[in-house]
């Protein structure tokens, strides 16, 4: 693997043992007042939705006693936390407790927590369990500089029998010491088929209602994200829980209107009029849509841009919307006036316009 950087030979390990892997998972009856992130979170590797190959990868490693250090980045919502969840629960079974330490690295970043609840755990050692503990870091890409060259010594000094696993939405903010002492594994976001099955038996575990257009909609606006999708189809699950919506299935418009996203009638309704219609007029049309729905520039941006995609149009056009747009989406983030800068998505898409006519 080219990403490998380092892999240690471990002490011998608790093997998999499928009988503490479900016993971990029946464990207590589930609290039905939880979110559905939590309740559904997956309780073995087997409930992992999508990252196959990593899955594989990862068994290897505990199967041969040679587990190293891990590095889990990408988008939120892949399945980082997740994963290594599932592997401390099927490896240490009921002892989960004592021998892994959970940080948020996004609360506890400084030094001195690395100096002493890190340090603290990493060096010492359970009296009546074999193998290596673990210490997980959750967002550890908000650490602090000094903490992270902190990090990095002890996680040689005490390798004998601690691991970490680091969990990073954005590796680049990681010190290259760091990146160097993991075994690297990228979590792209989970692929929509993975999500369906995964929401489909969500949705017949909490008897759910929803239409097809609106499950569909729901897996195209989660983007890879199951955290969004579950969350979103929760919020519509209860919205609907009451007596006078009872038995009405969740539609798509109201799978839009939960997420705040423009519906693809009104990209499309904002699209042909720009294309077709005077400035003034155009602009009118916007601000209404946006008034109506209560929506943003920058998801009407976003919208526009996956509509760009489908429309046929020379390539140079294309090109010019793009960066156009790009550019009004860095103004609106710099904290431009939404106002301005509405007008000047106008004026974008009418001068790319000047080149599909030429």
């Amino acid at each position: 693997m080219s990403d490998t950087e380092m892999i240690i030979d471990s002490p011998p390990v608790i093997a998999l043992d499928k009988g503490k892997a479900s016993a971990m998972s029946t464990l207590g009856k589930v609290d039905d007042s939880l979110p559905w992130v939590e309740k559904y979170r997956p309780s073995s590797l087997d409930d992992v939705a999508g990252h196959e190959s990593i899955i594989s990868t990862i068994r290897t490693f505990i199967s041969s006693n040679k587990v190293p250090h891990l590095l889990f980045y990408g988008p939120p919502g892949t399945g980082k936390t997740s994963t290594i969840l599932a592997i401390a629960r099927e490896i240490y079974g009921y002892n989960f407790k004592n021998m892994v330490l959970e940080l948020n690295a996004s609360d506890e970043r400084g030094i001195d927590v690395v100096r002493d609840q890190i340090k603290t755990f990493a060096s010492t050692r359970q009296m009546f369990s074999k193998g290596f503990k673990l210490i997980i870091l959750d967002e550890a890409d908000a650490m602090t500089n000094a903490a992270q060259n902190a990090l990095r010594r002890i996680m040689e000094k005490y390798t004998t029998h601690t691991r970490f696993c680091i969990l990073a939405n954005y590796i680049h903010k990681l010190t290259p010491a760091i990146q160097s002492r993991c075994t690297r594994f990228r979590f792209s976001p989970i692929p929509q088929n993975s999500i369906r099955k995964r929401i489909q038996f969500v949705i017949e575990k909490e008897d759910v209602c929803i239409s097809d257009e609106a499950f569909n909609a729901l897996l195209s606006l989660s983007k890879g994200d199951m955290r969004r999708a579950l969350n979103v189809l929760q919020a519509c699950h209860v919205a609907r829980d009451d007596s006078a919506t009872e038995g009405i299935p969740i539609s798509e418009e109201d799978i839009y209107e939960c997420v705040g996203n423009p519906r693809p009638a009104d990209i499309r309704l904002i699209m042909d009029t720009i294309m077709s219609e005077e400035w003034g007029t155009a602009l009118r049309t916007v601000r209404k849509i946006k008034q109506t729905n209560g929506l943003a520039l920058a998801d009407i941006l976003q919208g526009l841009f996956e509509e760009i995609e489908r429309v046929q149009v020379k390539p140079i056009t294309r090109t010019e919307w793009v960066m156009g747009l790009a550019e009004i989406e860095y103004r609106l983030s710099s904290g431009g006036s939404e106002n301005l800068q509405t007008s000047a998505m106008i004026g974008v898409m009418k001068s790319g316009l000047e080149y599909e006519q030429s």
